[in-house]
């Protein structure tokens, strides 16, 4: 059989992708793909926002292949635009079975089935695509043998949605093979616009916290699953050997929950004489300061910390575990160490007020990271946030390609959603237009990227105040 897997077509000017100009390959889909030509299928990818394929052209490339089963990748803000390309599909080739995966059909499989998937794999994806592939390609779209397979929704021939019991997760994710690569345009994955050879690398799923507007939680579990140190530095091996690469990024929300890990993939990467620089994601309460000298002496080039609120209420409302001392600490500590951090704060807390939402911001400065990313609550489908915001009749913009944490989609009890808007414009630019930061960047010769960047995502917002003064001032 011939398995054809893809992110949906006409996604490339969506905010998702155009804000932050990064190409970052879909390892989910690789890693299926990996698992499915190590069972002997055949297997193609279409990566269409990084090829920025519209959905004609995309009809056609599926068609030209000729493949027996589809299998299409949603995030909430591609699924508008998938569900399009579901129904073209439906029309130009009737007989080819189409299943949906990843974080939005997991939650919102009524309606992905709706729109017209016919069967939606819910959460990890690889085993369940397997056992699913040799189903169909044994009985075809036969509910009597569907039903045997777990982790899946379909309709029954009565129009009854049918829902098999949980997969249980892979335990030991050594015994995956690494994501299928050579299936994807490696030249084309760029950061900030520019081609950079980076190695986007997962070295776990899950996280214990269940913080009430992440998905990670809810999609692969609570129980947190490493890979071994030797498992991903042999991966990185292989990806500087093939492809070049001079950059590791984790993809993982939370890497250095693991100390022993980071541990010893610091020791292998010195062993094979792979000197990488990486950046990965941390949390507060997760480092010390003895640690993180330790991430920056060997390699570390950017921790991202996720801070959120300078309310206490609000971290504990949304099931953050931290304190507010507890991240002064980390950024005192990384001034001190000389390290490089960014922080990411959101706006938009349903109970909070504008003026909660201006201490958040002073707040972000006061810490002085880096690079401050600010980001506006979003009630994702399979979150407690989202149930919450239903019940509360908070969101009003139900446009699921507006759900990518930069336009605001839910009001607050004490704020609209204009209100929130104009909180991001007015973070931006109490951040990034700060004298000492803007001397601070002159000083490391980083401020063109990071003009260029902010051009981009502020454009809707600050048009007047980012956009016109940096060509001007600084000679872009």
């Amino acid at each position: 059989m011939k398995v054809l897997l893809s992110l949906p077509p006409g996604v490339h000017n969506l905010e998702i992708y155009r804000i932050m100009g990064m190409k970052a390959p879909p390892l989910g889909l690789a890693s299926i793909a990996a698992v499915l030509e190590n069972a002997g299928f055949k297997v193609r990818i279409i990566d269409s926002p990084t090829l920025e394929i519209e959905e004609d052209e995309w009809l056609r490339e599926v068609k030209s292949w000729s493949p027996d089963v589809v299998g299409i990748s949603l995030l909430t803000p591609l699924a508008p635009r998938g569900y399009r390309a579901i129904k073209r599909l439906k029309e130009e080739m009737p007989d080819v079975p189409i299943i949906v995966g990843g974080p939005h059909p997991t939650f919102m499989y009524e309606e992905a089935l709706r729109e017209g998937a016919d069967i939606v794999v819910m959460g990890e994806g690889e085993l369940t695509t397997l056992e699913l592939v040799k189903t169909l390609q044994a009985h075809g779209m036969s509910p009597e043998h569907l039903k045997n397979v777990r982790g899946i929704a379909f309709k029954a021939g009565d129009g009854r949605t049918v829902v098999t019991p949980p997969r249980p997760v892979v335990r030991n994710l050594d015994l995956l093979p690494w994501p299928a690569r050579h299936l994807l345009p490696m030249e084309k994955y760029t950061l900030f616009g520019k081609p950079i050879r980076v190695a986007h690398v997962m070295a776990s799923r899950g996280c214990p916290y269940g913080c009430i507007y992440c998905t990670t939680s809810y999609f692969w579990g609570r129980r947190v699953r490493f890979r071994s140190a030797e498992n991903v530095v042999g991966e990185i091996e292989y990806l500087v050997d093939k492809y070049h690469v001079k950059y590791v990024v984790f993809a993982d929300d939370e890497l250095v929950l693991n100390k022993k890990f980071v541990k010893d993939y610091v020791r292998l990467m010195k062993e094979r004489g792979l000197d990488l620089p990486f950046a990965c994601g941390a949390r507060v309460d997760h480092v010390n300061r003895e640690f993180m000298k330790f991430l920056f002496d060997n390699n570390c080039v950017t921790i991202y910390f996720g801070v959120e609120s300078a309310k206490q209420e609000t971290l504990d409302r949304i099931g953050k575990r931290i304190t507010i001392d507890q991240i002064k600490r980390a950024f005192q500590w990384k001034k001190e160490l000389g390290g490089f951090a960014v922080g990411s704060f959101i706006l938009g807390f349903p109970w909070e007020t504008i003026e909660d939402m201006k201490r958040t911001v002073e707040f972000a400065i006061r810490l002085d990271p880096d690079y401050a990313q600010f980001t506006a609550l979003t009630p994702y489908p399979g979150t407690p946030l989202f149930e919450y915001a239903k019940k509360h009749g908070l969101i009003e913009d139900w446009n699921w390609e507006h759900y990518t944490t930069i336009r605001p989609v839910m009001r607050g009890f004490n704020f609209t959603r204009d209100d929130l808007a104009r909180m991001i414009k007015y973070a931006y630019r109490k951040f990034y237009l700060r004298l000492s930061f803007i001397g601070r960047e002159l000083r490391r010769g980083r401020l063109k990227d990071l003009a260029g960047v902010l051009a981009r995502e502020l454009a809707r917002y600050l048009k007047d105040v980012i956009v016109h003064p940096i060509p001007w001032k600084y000679g872009r």
